[in-house]
This record gives structure tokens, sequence and C-alpha cells, in this order.
């Protein structure tokens, strides 16, 4: 856990360069995501390079695509294309890296980004593989400002209902969406009792904690006769520090120069610490 820790805010520099370079993307839910997908491709779902076409691998569905940066940069950490065509080539004029998930590039099982797709699709994804008698997994990661989509309650509905034990829903609960709060926007309190109440396991955690994600990543492969959802508490812009956390502003900004060294010299720092742990 202590690597991964480490290389949570090493991807959240590539992330921090991908979008200097391009001029545009969404790094404030980058930055607030990043622990989970780490956590989740280096420790739990069992899919990599070589076994990206085997029927039996574990799905993933990035369901907030607009955090594709943070996507590409854990896909090229795993070795699925290298990270510095990812750098060179994101946003490009006919570059396949483009701004939302691409499914012509390896690893990426849909085009995603309209929001409040994944919860269903992926619900599809988990009754396929019950249906079929596999002991794969399917996992999606999807914000808050999201839950607003009525078809995000259809999928809840509807894993619930089927007791997809093999589905696993994971929220990215920063708080804040590209308009404010959340809870101006679109209140969603109480969120556990309310997810609960379609037949759903549900486990909160400390989203940027690794170890609370770990543990309740492994908590929900015990669960069998239905699916879990884990509410990440995260913070928006985490591990920028003062210049981007829990601002609503970073939703989609580029950083001038001075707020590009602020970042890294923070991430750098916050690295460091990770390593003394």
């Amino acid at each position: 856990m202590k690597e991964l820790k480490i290389k949570s805010f090493e991807l959240r520099q590539v992330v921090l360069d991908m979008i200097k370079r391009s001029g545009g993307g969404h790094i404030g839910g980058d930055f607030s995501v990043m622990d989970v997908l780490v956590t989740l491709y280096f420790k739990h779902m069992n899919i990599s390079p070589e076994n990206m076409d085997d029927p039996n691998r574990d799905l993933f569905v990035m369901s907030k695509g607009h955090s594709v940066e943070s996507y590409y940069a854990v896909l090229a950490a795993k070795g699925f294309f290298p990270t510095e065509e990812v750098l060179e080539q994101f946003s490009a004029f006919g570059s396949p890296y483009i701004g939302h998930p691409n499914n012509k590039l390896p690893g990426i099982e849909m085009n995603s980004g309209s929001l409040g797709h994944g919860l269903p699709v992926c619900v599809g994804m988990a009754l396929a593989s019950k249906m079929d008698g596999r002991t794969n997994r399917v996992y999606t990661v999807m914000g808050d400002g999201e839950l607003a989509e009525g078809s995000v309650w259809e999928g809840f509905m509807a894993g619930g209902h089927f007791g997809l034990g093999n589905l696993c829903a994971v929220i990215d609960r920063n708080g804040l969406q590209i308009s404010g709060p959340t809870e101006t926007v679109m209140a969603h309190e109480d969120l556990a009792a309310r997810i609960r109440s379609f037949n759903w396991n549900v486990i909160s955690v400390n989203g940027n904690d690794m170890d609370e994600l770990d543990a309740a990543l492994e908590a929900a492969k015990q669960v069998a006769d239905r699916p879990t959802c884990i509410i990440a508490n995260t913070v928006k812009g985490f591990g920028g520090g003062e210049v981007m956390e829990n601002k609503a502003g970073w939703h989609h900004k580029v950083p001038s120069d001075a707020e590009y060294e602020a970042i890294s010299a923070e991430l750098k720092r916050r690295k460091e610490a990770a390593e003394h742990e």
C-alpha cells in the first residue's frame, strides 16, 4: 500500500503535466478520484494488458468520463500504452487520447462521459457474467454530480433486484460539480440510506485514504447476495494543496505557470511524506 500511495501522487503529476501541455482537462475530479483508480487497478482488479481479451477478466467502466486524464494515467502506468505517448498526444488533433474514454484504446471497455450511463451498463455486464457462470467482477466509478441522472437510479434499482454480488459501484463524493456544491445544485443526503433502500450493501469511506479504500473493496468481495456501493468521500483537487483543494473552479481549469509550480511542489511534498510513512 505504501508503494501505491507514492504512485498516486506520481500519477497526479502526470495528470497535471497532461493538462498543462494540452490546455484542457477536468483536473479537480482527476485528483479526487486518483486514489480510487490506483487502488482498483493495482490491488483489486484482475485486468492487465496480458488478459484484456479474456472473457473472465474483471470489467471496469469510468462513468465519470470527464476525469479521463486520471484514467489514462493509470492505464498507462499499468502498461496498456506508453505514458509519454499520452502526454504528447492528449487532446491533439487526430489523437485517440480524446477528452473522454475512447474504447479504440486498449483497456477501455466503453466510451463514456455522457453521465448516467456507467452504472446501467455495468448492471448489464454483471448480469451477463452471472448468467454465464463467470466469477469475474464488474466495477464502475461515478461522480456525485452524476447522481442527478435518472438512469443512475434505474441502475441501482435493477442491480439490487437481480442481486448482483459481482457488481461494485464507487461514487467519487467530492461534494462539488461544475455549477457548485452538489447539495446546492441537487442534494443527495442521506445518500447511503437512499442506496440501501434499493437492496445494496453500502460502505462509506474516506476516499483519499487508500487503506480504507482497500478494506472496503475487499469487504465488497465478501458480499455475494447483493451489489456493493462504496461512497468514497473525497476532496476535489486532493493533493493540489491550497491552490486547488475543495474549490469548484478547478472542475475544469488549466493551471497558470505559477499554479503549476505550486501544485507540483505540493505533490512532491506529499509523495515524500508517503515515502517516509
